[in-house]
């Protein structure tokens, strides 16, 4: 069946084509969010991809699968949209007249968009169970992301290939037009960097010192017995 939609869509047939992507258009849009951070960017990737496949269908030489090499394309979409945007941020902080402030905290990122649950429900399988839908929102929660995009973007997409979408390092390897070793690597340094950035972002808030915890149980009960004075404590 893939082997005559591809013949029909190397053929110039539009319909061929779209049956051959649709089945991973979502899964794609969900990788380049968790590479990117953000939703609209993230949709603006997607449609890079699909056309840079559809370009792309007379060297597509079936030696992996069609997943496969539209993440290949996706992947590496990202990573030279990362690349550029690294740039400009060098070029417009070069430019500016004056030193720019330092973070208020280390590695802070404002910018990050959760992703709709509407289109989450749309992404990976139809009817998952309540332990595979699970896992699927903890892999594209916003804490997680917000960990991977403190990781220097090759390990980024290292770890999300081999640990979120399950990629053999082969695989990994092919997708990213590297090594095995390199991929592995890559993989132990990410995978250290991100459970110390998740373990920080877990840590619970330090306790409230007595006159706010005093303060807050005043509020409680006010608000219990219905106290309207008792709210706004002098």
């Amino acid at each position: 069946m893939t082997t005559e939609l591809l013949a029909r869509a190397r053929a110039g047939d539009g319909e061929a084509f779209w049956q051959l992507v649709e089945p991973h258009r979502h899964e794609l849009q969900v990788h380049c969010y968790r590479v990117l951070g953000s939703q609209a960017d993230a949709e603006d990737l997607l449609q890079e991809t699909l056309l840079a496949a559809w370009q792309g269908l007379p060297g597509f030489a079936e030696r992996a699968s069609v997943r496969s090499w539209l993440y290949r394309i996706a992947t590496n979409r990202c990573l030279n949209w990362l690349r550029s945007a690294s740039r400009r941020m060098s070029v417009e902080a070069a430019s500016l007249p004056v030193e720019p402030p330092e973070p208020t905290r280390r590695g802070e990122i404002t910018w990050l968009e959760p992703y709709p649950d509407s289109l989450l429900d749309e992404a990976g399988d139809p009817e998952p169970g309540p332990e595979v839908r699970y896992e699927r929102r903890e892999a594209i929660s916003l804490a997680f992301v917000t960990a991977l995009q403190l990781l220097p973007p090759r390990q980024r997409v290292v770890l999300i290939l081999r640990d979120v979408l399950g990629f053999h390092a082969a695989e990994a390897a092919k997708i990213l037009d590297t090594t095995e070793e390199s991929v592995t690597s890559a993989l132990k340094r990410a995978r250290t960097t991100l459970a110390r950035d998740l373990q920080r972002a877990e840590k619970p808030p330090p306790p409230n010192s007595a006159a706010e915890r005093r303060l807050l149980d005043q509020l409680v009960d006010a608000f219990e017995r219905g106290d309207v004075n008792g709210i706004s404590p002098s």
